[in-house]
């Protein structure tokens, strides 16, 4: 994750023309990138085609105030039992698993091995009870309770056996996936340990085992670094996969998302509204996605040193074409060194 020492410091003097292609492997995706910055205009006039549209209150919304018996059930909310609430979080109206399952899921695969039950959890956490609030314009402490409740979350669902990765992710924007245009993030929980999370456990060991360092720790070259707070650091990945992408990183090796305490999911949640506003004002307020990748709940003891959890930001500045979906190679326009001097400056007074 951290730059070789061959990489370029790219500063005022490197414009976009004289930049060569290069392509980085990322230990943590696992996955190599192609950064062709002929292919891009210069780092600065990246702006979203399709900014996020105003957020008017349809005339039912059911993830408002006052609609709550029109949603699906509710699993808690902040303050409990409070009419006034903060945020709730309630099942997924439309789940993609069933919660009903279980006692089949234990059953286990079917003799193929290609086919188990589909059992889990799909909920949605309803960020505010107002139409027009958006998580950016939350403060920090409210983004922190937003945080918290995922962690509460994730804390009841493990309790379940069979469950063995939980992905919180949030989609803002038609564009990025959002059907509701409230602002919500979900939860799911798969009885499986998804693809994308085992390659990442391959390519984090892989550097550990070369280094003896967690590649995560080392992601704090200064080339890449746009902010940071108490306990976190933000960063333009080395080999980002996405134009913009963002990481935000606990300084602290820690595995799972889950072990986060209210002081730090406070400090958190300054950061994350910090690189939302950030990518708001320099990107044309575009749709974006968040992701917290964290370990699978049964790592094992020797996983631990090498598995460090972090929430990535995706700006969706461009479409996925047939060179990504056939090779699982991305091509990236902008350097991440660029990405991050950009942002670092981008003034929010």
């Amino acid at each position: 994750m951290t730059s070789p020492s061959h990489a370029p410091d790219r500063g005022d003097g490197d414009s976009v023309e004289n930049q060569s292609p290069e392509l980085r492997k990322d230990p943590v995706t696992n996955r190599w990138v192609i950064f062709s910055p002929a292919r891009a205009k210069r780092p600065t006039d990246f702006k979203s085609k399709s900014p996020q549209n105003p957020n008017p209150k349809p005339s039912s919304c059911a993830f408002c105030i006052g609609r709550e018996q029109e949603c699906a059930p509710e699993i808690f909310r902040v303050p409990d039992h409070d009419p006034n609430w903060k945020l709730r979080v309630i099942e997924n109206l439309y789940p993609a698993l069933s919660r009903n399952l279980e006692t089949q899921a234990k059953q286990g695969e079917t003799g193929t091995g290609r086919t188990i039950v589909g059992f889990g959890f799909h909920d949605v956490v309803i960020e505010s009870p107002v139409h027009s609030i958006q998580l950016s314009d939350i403060d920090p402490v409210g983004i922190g309770d937003v945080l918290i409740a995922y962690k509460k979350r994730i804390d009841q669902i493990a309790q379940h056996d069979s469950i063995n990765y939980i992905q919180v992710f949030k989609n803002q924007g038609a564009s990025a996936g959002a059907s509701m245009s409230h602002s919500h993030s979900q939860i799911m929980a798969l009885p499986v340990v998804p693809p994308t999370v085992s390659s990442r456990l391959d390519g984090t060991k892989d550097y550990f085992n070369e280094t003896g360092k967690c590649c995560l720790c080392e992601a704090k070259s200064k080339h890449i670094v746009i902010d940071e707070s108490a306990h976190f650091v933000s960063v333009a990945p080395f080999a980002a996969t996405y134009p913009f992408e963002i990481w935000i990183i606990p300084k602290d090796h820690s595995s799972h998302f889950h072990h986060l305490d209210d002081d730090k999911a406070v400090d958190l949640g300054g950061l994350l509204k910090l690189m939302l506003q950030k990518i708001a004002k320099q990107l044309n307020d575009p749709p974006y996605n968040y992701m917290i990748h964290t370990s699978p709940l049964k790592v094992t003891e020797s996983q631990l040193p090498y598995t460090h959890w972090f929430l990535q930001i995706v700006p969706q500045l461009s479409g996925v074409g047939g060179f990504e979906i056939g090779t699982g190679c991305y091509i990236n326009p902008v350097f991440p060194e660029d990405v991050a001097k950009v942002m670092r400056e981008v003034s929010l007074t």
